[in-house]
């Protein structure tokens, strides 16, 4: 039924935002909080995946102008949803280091020196500039993550070998007493600082000792071990089952062990910051890790979610455009459905239904069978007056309990306040856990303008009671202000 109602959806949209008041927009609750990625099948199972390698369609105009390129040549649209290539902490973690992660169209005219005669699918490591270093050829017609990864860990132990060599000469260079050639042995390996940071520090050090002290910070080096990061992973995943369960102190406890364990693999900061951010709405200590996030070395998936999180979090203190800008760099730096939902709700909001529109099917096109894709959709259709369409993907996913407030948004517009109120009543007491989150929606369900035909409801009214004070609740007959997808 959802695949059905998803196909319906881009050409419903099409001509439903050209007839939609301008106030026409989304609420609350939905496919935050999971480290920023949930919504689709990314947590479920019994080993749900915590790490999402930041692959991004190959485009000339972003290709990197230093490192190295791991490129991955898929033989289906299938393969590219479904592989173990996009869950690998060991990718991820280099993607942070001038490893950039590349999807490869086969059929690119200047892509063909890198594929060369290879069948799909196939991974090639090359350096920034084209030239192949190697590459990993499928096995029965599927690529395999450990082998890729060995060849990029192959490719990054020979070069810090050379390292290795190198500083171990500008050492005996200094003690020697020949500064000149030691500096010019350590500083090619200080400048070393995204590929191999353990290294650039050391050297750095040395360098320091001989009064060069032009050099800059040198971020800590996260944890490659392989032992190690397994053990990171699992307490990670402990950490997502417990958020999955609403167990939010449980969630944070093993998220902060995860971190403690590695303070340099910024994927745990990014579980703690969403649960910070969403479900126990301590803003301060959001914000504090989002920020550490952006100031290191971070993989695009996690610099992504810091900019969402903190575009959201300064929107909703009235920084209307600065928080726009940080949620358009979210978008940048890796395409997120939950910043596109946010997107396209600041854009209605703003009454440009065209931009709005735009967001709305980039989010789509990333997960047409997402559930909280679908929902936020539906809450435009039923603004449009298509009502039935609008509740046949209300009551397709009912049971989907952190949609709840979309989902009392799609029934407050069709007419039915008996079960807006009730969804309202289990987005508030049931989905949210903290009164410090639930005080925020309370108050945004006061303004937003999809609960226009039940605001000055007395159910209404004593159910948001709890709203935080610090928006002014429209007069009867004046324009709304909007509420945001969280």
């Amino acid at each position: 039924m959802k695949t059905q109602l998803s196909r319906l959806l881009a050409t419903i949209l099409i001509t439903m935002f050209a007839l939609s008041p301008a106030w026409a927009t989304c609420g609350g609750g939905g496919g935050g909080g999971t480290g920023g990625v949930g919504g689709g099948n990314n947590t479920m199972g019994p080993a749900p995946t915590v790490y999402k390698v930041p692959w991004k369609l190959w485009e000339a105009r972003t290709v990197p102008q230093k490192g190295l390129v791991l490129y991955w040549f898929p033989a289906s649209n299938d393969e590219v949803k479904n592989s173990p290539l996009k869950t690998s902490r060991i990718l991820t973690l280099y993607s942070a280091q001038c490893v950039t992660m590349t999807v490869g169209d086969a059929g690119l005219p200047e892509l063909k020196n890198i594929i060369g005669e290879s069948a799909l699918p196939v991974a090639v490591l090359a350096t920034h500039d084209g030239t192949t270093i190697k590459k990993v050829d499928s096995t029965a017609g599927k690529l395999k993550v450990g082998e890729v990864e060995k060849a990029v860990e192959a490719e990054m132990k020979q070069r810090e070998s050379a390292l290795d060599a190198q500083l171990k000469s500008g050492k005996e260079k200094a003690k020697a007493g020949n500064n000149d050639g030691a500096i010019a042995d350590l500083k090619p390996v200080a400048a070393e600082r995204c590929l191999f940071p353990k290294k650039a520090k050391d050297a750095a050090g040395q360098l320091k000792k001989l009064g060069v002290e032009e050099i800059g910070s040198i971020p800590e080096s996260p944890i490659f071990d392989r032992v190690q990061g397994a053990r990171i992973e699992a307490t990670l995943r402990r950490g997502l089952r417990a958020e999955i369960a609403e167990q939010y102190a449980t969630a944070l406890k093993f998220y902060q062990q995860a971190h403690k364990m590695d303070p340099a693999d910024p994927t745990p900061l990014r579980y703690l910051g969403e649960t910070y951010r969403h479900h126990t709405g301590e803003w301060d200590k959001a914000r504090e890790v989002f920020t550490q996030i952006l100031n290191m070395p971070a993989d695009a998936v996690a610099r992504a979610v810091a900019l969402h999180g903190l575009g959201k979090m300064t929107i909703h203190d009235g920084e209307f455009k600065k928080g726009l800008k940080l949620m358009e760099q979210a978008a940048e730096e890796f395409p997120l459905p939950l910043t596109y939902r946010n997107l396209a709700v600041y854009w209605h909001s703003e009454g440009d239904l065209a931009q709005g529109n735009a967001y709305t099917q980039k989010a789509l096109a990333l997960d047409p069978k997402d559930p909280y894709n679908l929902v936020f959709a539906a809450v435009f259709i039923a603004a449009s007056g298509n009502t039935d369409e609008a509740l046949k993907i209300a009551r397709a996913n009912h049971n989907l309990l952190p949609a709840s407030y979309n989902l009392a948004a799609i029934y407050a517009q069709a007419g039915q306040k008996k079960k807006a109120l009730e969804l309202l009543r289990r987005h508030f007491f049931q989905y949210e856990r903290y009164q410090a989150v639930r005080a925020k929606e309370m108050m945004e369900a006061r303004v937003d303008a999809v609960f226009d035909s039940i605001r000055y409801d007395s159910g209404f009214l004593a159910l948001t009671s709890g709203a935080d004070g610090k928006l002014q609740m429209p007069m009867r007959g004046m324009p709304t202000m909007q509420n945001q997808n969280r």
